[in-house]
């Protein structure tokens, strides 16, 4: 159930969310960017301390490993992958190793995140780091700082992927019960799954192993954008990529889209979506969206059912396949 009064908390001030699905991956040495550079979609040789980037690992074939987020700190990287994927993607690191200077730990037991979201966050990170409020307003989506809280190392990250954006807290495990009790003194709420979710869907993010997975490409997923440069060097399954851009001029045969539905019913997962008796594709994300008061999803259709306005029926209920994000940062603050 989504929590009304904490969702608007989080688009008019700020709030919490909980990341256990993210894990954590160290990367030492003096060639972990180069190294990186030959396997991750992203240009991470570019990253300077203070930096980073959003990023895929891709199969030969061009599908997905995982998406990750790469955080250069200055004497090493900080990796955060999907939980469900971390031990995949630390194996694969490890097993292209050669002659490389590059040295993995495995910190996920090490580390403990929570995101601080909302207009407010830079304050509220501030008040628990003594970072400058307005250096961590400045700072550019996947920009990096260290800090302690309560004598204890801390990561401090600037993300979007939580659809409002805000702040990841990598703080020492011995120390997360603190920050949980500091954040409730601070009247900064923990959101709930479902609105945290509800958050994301509407920003129109998609998250891997719910809407991507081991069998997408990229390209299906709308995040080329962010997490492929086309001006680095090779990379593992660039080839495919690069195919599909050029010969097929960027057309895939599926791709993720919004769908905006009238009423109170929100399609679950894995229910098709169908247009003239046709089945085109299946839903991957819900919600009923706070902002707009109708339920809203993610889904891959088929690529003659692509453009926004697009009328389409889920599980029975009519649809209209909607640009992303469904909700804008002033629509979500009034």
């Amino acid at each position: 159930m989504i929590s009304a009064g904490d969702y608007q908390t989080a688009r008019q001030r700020a709030s919490a969310i909980e990341r256990p699905e993210r894990r954590c991956i160290v990367l030492s040495g003096t060639d972990r960017a180069s190294y990186l550079q030959g396997l991750l979609t992203n240009d991470v040789v570019a990253l300077k301390p203070g930096e980073g980037c959003y990023a895929a690992y891709l199969t030969p074939q061009g599908r997905m490993i995982a998406d990750l987020f790469v955080y250069e700190l200055g004497d090493v990287m900080l990796l955060t992958v999907p939980r469900e994927q971390h031990r995949a993607v630390l194996e694969k690191l490890d097993q292209f190793i050669f002659s490389e200077d590059v040295q993995l730990g495995d910190v996920s037991e090490t580390f403990s995140t929570t995101a601080i979201v909302g207009p407010e966050a830079a304050g509220v990170v501030s008040g628990l780091t003594a970072l400058q409020e307005a250096d961590l307003a400045a700072l550019a989506e996947h920009g990096n700082r260290r800090a302690a809280f309560e004598g204890h190392a801390v990561i401090v990250t600037r993300v979007t992927d939580t659809g409002e954006p805000g702040y990841d807290l990598h703080v020492e495990a011995p120390a997360a019960a603190a920050l949980r009790q500091a954040l409730a003194a601070a009247g900064v709420p923990v959101l709930d799954p479902a609105t945290a979710d509800a958050l994301r869907i509407e920003a129109g993010v998609p998250k891997f192993g719910r809407d991507m997975d081991a069998e997408t490409i990229p390209l299906e997923a709308g995040i080329e954008s962010r997490a492929i440069s086309f001006s680095k060097g090779c990379y593992v399954g660039q080839e495919v990529i690069i195919r599909v851009l050029h010969r097929g001029h960027g057309r895939v045969a599926r791709k993720l889209v919004g769908l905006t539905m009238e009423g109170e019913i929100v399609p679950e997962p894995a229910t098709r979506a169908t247009a003239d008796g046709r089945d085109i594709g299946e839903v991957t994300s819900s919600a009923m969206s706070p902002a707009l008061k109708r339920p809203i999803a993610l889904a891959y259709l088929h690529r003659d059912f692509l453009a926004p306005g697009t009328a389409v029926t889920v599980d029975g209920q009519p649809a209209v396949v909607t640009q992303l994000p469904f909700v804008s940062r002033s629509q979500a603050g009034n």
